[in-house]
């Protein structure tokens, strides 16, 4: 591995304890203008600070990311469907690397659909994509994307990880399942695990807790954070599971400490804004 690529795997997973929080913003690539996520420029602007890297696509980067902010960038680079087109997997290679060069971006990201009626296109779009990536440095971090007829149990997605890892890339997003460690063995590279759907935030953080415990390497984490009523205490807690070693409990209390600072600051902004004229 050259130091280019040594370099830009080290502002994703962090070298001083091996983990990383990445903010997933992406979603809009085939949901559209999901909930909490339509005005991507708001929802991004306040957690930037606490963030390790962003997952995004170029259009939410060049519009909705200030080029000033220090924030190391995973660009998805897979799509070409939407949630009501044919098939999801049916995606394609859809930004170049040049594209990534100009952007400055410190790793590259695409699905694969292991299983799927699409597998193989997928598949060998990471096999190309690796190929692109090792030419210039920028590594590759392959999404292990499960449809409604996939299972997410440690057999399936340990197939998924290996696979991944064998067409060579650099880090693997999947999902935590039960005998987690049994994927996290299997697999060469690292493991950074998916927040999946909203769950309550206590789960949420149990989830990213037991993710680290059992071998991840941090979590990929977006509407468990921008979903909840709280997004900044909210990654506050899980950072301090990813990079501080907190427990759930201990996570939990920085979420509620957090929370009751933001609502002692709420009354202040609505008297201000009030006081402002802009307020009937």
């Amino acid at each position: 591995m050259d130091w280019g690529m040594k370099n830009r795997l080290s502002k994703i997973i962090k070298p001083q304890d091996g983990r990383c929080l990445m903010l997933a913003v992406d979603h809009g690539y085939f949901l559209g203008p999901t909930e909490r996520l339509e005005d991507a420029q708001k929802t991004i602007a306040p957690l930037l600070p606490y963030a390790d890297s962003l997952m995004l696509t170029r259009g939410i980067l060049r519009n909705c990311v200030p080029a000033e902010r220090d924030i190391p960038i995973v660009l998805r680079v897979s799509g070409g469907t939407s949630i009501i087109g044919e098939d999801l997997s049916k995606e394609t290679i859809t930004t170049s690397i040049e594209e990534a060069i100009k952007l400055n971006v410190s790793c590259l990201a695409l699905s694969i659909f292991v299983g799927s009626k699409y597998e193989h296109q997928t598949l060998a779009n990471l096999g190309k994509l690796v190929d692109e990536g090792e030419k210039y440095g920028i590594p590759v971090l392959a999404v292990t994307a499960v449809g409604k007829e996939m299972g997410r149990d440690a057999r399936y997605l340990g197939l998924a990880c290996r696979v991944a890892a064998e067409l060579g890339a650099h880090i693997v997003k999947t999902y935590y399942c039960d005998n987690f460690e049994d994927v996290v063995e299997a697999c060469p590279v690292p493991l950074v695990v998916a927040g999946g759907k909203k769950l309550p935030e206590q789960e949420a953080l149990k989830l990213a807790h037991d993710s680290v415990t059992h071998g991840a390497a941090g979590v990929d984490m977006g509407r468990n954070i921008w979903q909840s009523d709280y997004p900044v205490p909210m990654i506050k807690a899980v950072k301090a599971i990813v990079h501080s070693k907190a427990d759930v409990k201990e996570a939990y209390d920085v979420f509620m400490r957090e929370r009751e600072k933001y609502r002692q600051k709420e009354p202040q902004k609505v008297k201000a804004v009030a006081r402002s004229g802009d307020f009937d």
